[in-house]
This record gives C-alpha cells, sequence and structure tokens, in this order.
C-alpha cells in the first residue's frame, strides 16, 4: 500500500483523509476565532488579498474548493450578483455545517456540498474561478486535486491558491519557534486541542515552497503560473491561468 505524510508521520494513503478529517472535525467550532488569534487578524487581509486577485465580477462563476468557514464564499457572493455563482465546498462537513450556517447568518444562500477535491462533481469548463485557500496542502493527491481544478476552469480561467509556504531565510528560527511551541499552547487553551496544532505546524513544513508549487501546477496543465508572497513568506499566493 502506498504511503503519504501525516504532518511528519509517514502514513497509509488510505488512512491519511480520515485522521485530516478528525482534526477539522475537532478544529470546527472554534476555527474562525483561532485563525484571528494564530495569525493576529492577518488572514482576513491575505484572504482580502486574494479576493482583489480574484478580478471576480458580476455573472462569473467561482468554485471555493475547502471552503470551510464560508470567508471567501461569502466575499465572493457579494461579487457576482445574482447573475453569478458561488459553490461553497469541503471534504469535512463538520466545517461546511459551520460555513453554511455562518453565510445563512449573512443572508447568503449558496449551493454547498461536500466532495474531494481529487474527485470533483463537476462538468468541464464550467468555472470562471477556482479557490482553494489553506486546503491545499491537505490533500493526499496535490497533483491529482490540481489537474481537476484545471478541468472544471473554463479556457482561460483562473486558479488561486492561498496556502501557507516557506518563509523568508531571516525569519525562519523564530516562526520555527512560534509553529512548534506557541501553537500547540495556543490551541490546547483556546480549542481544547494541541495535537491539531502541531499537524497544522508539520503540515505546513511538508508542503512544497513556492517554486515547487508552481511547478507543480505547471504540470497539472495551467500554462501560466505566478505567486505572491505575503507576510515574508508565511503564505503565498499562486494564481494559475487555464491555456
Amino acid at each position: 500500500m502506498s504511503s503519504t505524510h501525516f504532518g511528519f508521520e509517514t502514513v497509509d494513503e488510505s488512512d491519511k483523509a480520515r485522521r485530516v478529517r478528525g482534526v477539522f472535525d475537532s478544529v470546527a467550532p472554534r476555527y474562525d476565532l483561532m485563525n484571528d488569534l494564530m495569525s493576529m487578524g492577518l488572514h482576513r487581509a491575505w484572504k482580502a488579498y486574494t479576493v482583489m486577485v480574484a478580478n471576480v465580477r458580476e455573472g462569473s462563476k467561482v468554485l471555493d474548493i475547502a471552503g470551510g468557514t464560508g470567508d471567501l464564499a461569502l466575499a465572493f457572493a457579494k461579487k457576482v450578483g445574482r447573475s453569478g455563482q458561488v459553490v461553497h465546498t469541503d471534504i469535512n462537513e463538520a466545517m461546511l455545517r459551520t460555513g453554511r450556517e455562518r453565510l445563512l447568518d449573512a443572508g447568503v444562500v449558496l449551493p454547498t456540498t461536500v466532495c474531494d477535491a481529487e474527485k470533483l462533481p463537476f462538468p468541464d469548463n464550467h468555472f470562471d474561478v477556482v479557490t482553494v485557500a489553506f486546503g491545499l496542502r491537505n490533500m493526499t493527491h496535490k497533483d491529482a486535486a490540481l489537474k481537476e481544478m484545471n478541468r472544471v476552469l473554463r479556457p482561460r480561467g483562473k486558479l488561486l491558491v492561498l496556502e501557507f509556504s516557506q518563509v523568508a531565510q531571516p525569519l525562519r528560527k523564530a516562526y520555527d519557534w512560534y509553529s512548534f511551541n506557541v501553537l500547540p499552547r495556543l490551541g490546547k487553551a483556546v480549542a481544547g486541542d494541541d495535537a491539531s496544532y502541531r499537524y497544522l505546524a508539520e503540515s505546513i513544513r511538508m508542503h512544497p515552497d513556492q517554486e515547487s508549487l508552481k511547478t507543480l501546477m505547471k504540470e497539472g496543465g495551467f500554462g501560466h503560473v505566478d505567486y505572491h508572497n505575503m507576510t515574508g513568506g508565511v503564505v503565498a499566493l499562486h494564481v494559475g491561468i487555464k491555456c
């Protein structure tokens, strides 16, 4: 049986999805609060920049993969108007339920579905924009997921991948100390779960760096790929165009 990474641990491929699901089942109720605390609110600026770069317009069709608690879906819904469509998806039902309730509280009703990014249940050449924010690193077969995202995009459509990445060299020592000492303790204190936030730190280190992800996206069928580092490379926004 093939193996893959779950943080720093090597596990069977068939077991990774279950274990990732367990992480997000655990953190879903406190996910938004923890994001604010972990990033000191910066995740809101990162997502706002992503929405700006997406340049979604009235009537656009948008697929939000690993949409979780619905930050991007809500922002895009305001842009596409009644003539457009935003589809809110996640592989984790607990996260999706939390996001759907948040969207309904905001008066926004969107198509919401549990789905696996590696096997998207949508037709070819359908969406103008596909986004995945802080979800790609948790996918077992990133190459397969990227090919699926390419498939459902229309020609000249845009994929935006917002993800933790490799920080600039001068920041790495401090960032490692924060990641492996502060984050688990914060998770324990706020969410009652230090293990999930230790996995978060480990999964970031195992994720492809900026250039490696750019190459992976090109191999997935995107003719033009660029990336934008934010906060010293703590996160990067990769933008791929389907040619």
